[in-house]
Parts: C-alpha cells; structure tokens; sequence
C-alpha cells in the first residue's frame, strides 16, 4: 500500500465519525486514574488529535517532516507538563500509545484498513519516543534545578555578631560546593561589611586531603577581601585525620567548636562578652 494512500486512508478512519477522540481520551483516562482533570486531558488531546490530522493530511507518515513540527511541539509539552507533575514515563507514554489503540484492526478490518493501521503504529511508536525523549530531558532539567537549590539552601551565610558571619556547613564538601561556598561567603562580607568568618565543618562528615585545600581556598578569598577565616567543628577523629595526612592549616585558627570560635573571634576583635548571667 503506497504510503501516500495510507495517510490518506488514515485520515479517512481518523475522522470516519466523532467516535476516536473521545476513545483516545477515555483510554488515557483510565490510565491515568483522575490525576488530570477531564477538561485538562480533551484539550490536550484534541489539540494533538487536531494536529496529527493536518500533519498526515500534509506531511504523510514522515513524523520529522516540517508538517509535525506543530505536533512535536505539543508532545514536547504534554511532557513537560507531565514530568512536573510528576508522572511516570510509562503514564506519560500512554497519552500517545492509546491514539493507535482506538484503531486496532478487527476481524471485519479490510486488507487496506489494515495496512494502513500498521503504518499508523510505526508512526505512533515514532512518536511516542520522541515523547519519552522529551520528557527525561525535563526530568533531568527539573533534577539539576533541585539539585542547585539544595547546595544553595545547605550552605547558607548566618549573621553571628556584628561584623561576625558564619557558615556551618553539612555533607560532603566537593568543589562544585566549595564555589558556592566561597561565592556567598565573600559576598555575605561585602554586605555585611565584616571582617571576620568563621567556616565550622561540624557537620562535615570526613575531612581529606581534598576538603582540606577546599577549606583554604575559601580562607584565602576572604583574606583577600580583608577578612579573618577561623575554622570550627575539628573534632578529634577529624584532628587525627589531618595529622596523618600531613595537612597543615599554617596560620589559620581553628577551633574544637563553633562556641569556641566565636569567642575567639570576639576576644580579638575587642567585643564585650556576655557575662555568665546574661547567657
């Protein structure tokens, strides 16, 4: 059967009665069990519905022809919607797959008819990759984003004492962390016109070498912005480590706790302590 026949045959089976986009729409709503309202789903569909049709009648079956750009870019959405929403990619897969469903052969089906449907299923399966391919690129757009908010959120900047800021830091210290690190830091003593940090590794689970050069290079940025870094948080396992590994911290305090080296740091710059009974 040429494949311009077939297109024309399957427009023909497509709009034969009013019957197909409302199956297509309740087979996709079985399957997604009233996640997505009803209204949300036949618009979503009949635009698609609509654009196949203009794109078999103009294109035929070549689904990267210039004809289904309009349908790529519906598909690209539904993916898009689909992945923020949260859905699987099977439920999101679905959508399209159902469209070749509502038109499965039967026993009565002619030799042409079923021809055609078996072009309409390469065509759908097509698609219906390309929409799996839209939709994992979402995903990992959507994971990357959540995964910069997280680094954001597990290094914040915290006002201790005036002209005093902290960063307690919590998790694995890469370098990708570092930068962030270093970029809030220098930027926290700019607005706060500080001069004095203290980076507290308390919630650092392990200190290496690596960690350890990550630390001193965020100490020497802010020395260069006229801040003075103590570190806080060298517990004795982590004390141990640093020994055995032969890193050195030179002239830079570090203290047992984040306590320690806030008053440190208020002792030097000549702050008044709190007496006992104001604590």
């Amino acid at each position: 059967m040429a494949v311009e026949r077939a297109s024309e045959r399957l427009v023909e089976l497509l709009t034969r009665d009013g019957a197909v986009q409302e199956q297509w729409v309740a087979a996709v709503a079985a399957s997604l069990g009233g996640r997505i309202s009803r209204a949300e789903l036949e618009r979503e569909l009949s635009d698609l519905y609509q654009a196949l049709l203009q794109a078999l009648d103009k294109g035929g079956l070549d689904w990267q022809d210039e004809a289904y750009s309009e349908v790529r870019a519906l598909l690209v959405e539904l993916s898009r919607s689909r992945a923020r929403h949260g859905f699987t990619p099977t439920e999101t897969a679905v959508s399209v797959f159902a469209g070749k469903d509502v038109l499965e052969p039967t026993a009565d089906s002619t030799a042409e008819d079923t021809a055609a449907y078996l072009q309409l299923a390469r065509l759908f399966d097509a698609l219906g990759l390309f929409t799996i391919e839209a939709y994992a690129r979402t995903r990992e757009e959507i994971i990357s984003a959540q995964a910069e908010q997280l680094l954001e959120l597990s290094t914040p900047v915290v006002k201790l004492w005036e002209g005093v800021v902290a960063v307690p830091l919590v998790g694995t210290l890469d370098s990708a962390r570092t930068q962030v690190v270093m970029e809030k830091l220098l930027q926290s003593l700019v607005d706060s016109e500080s001069e004095h940090a203290i980076i507290d590794i308390t919630g650092v689970p392990a200190v290496d070498t690596e960690v350890a050069q990550h630390l001193l290079k965020t100490v020497v940025a802010a020395r260069l912005m006229g801040a003075e870094c103590t570190i806080s948080g060298i517990r004795p396992q982590i004390a141990q480590t640093l020994v055995a590994l032969g890193v050195q911290f030179g002239d830079i305090v570090t203290k047992a706790t984040l306590a320690d080296a806030l008053r440190h740091v208020l002792q030097h710059s000549g702050a008044a302590l709190p007496s006992g009974g104001d604590r």
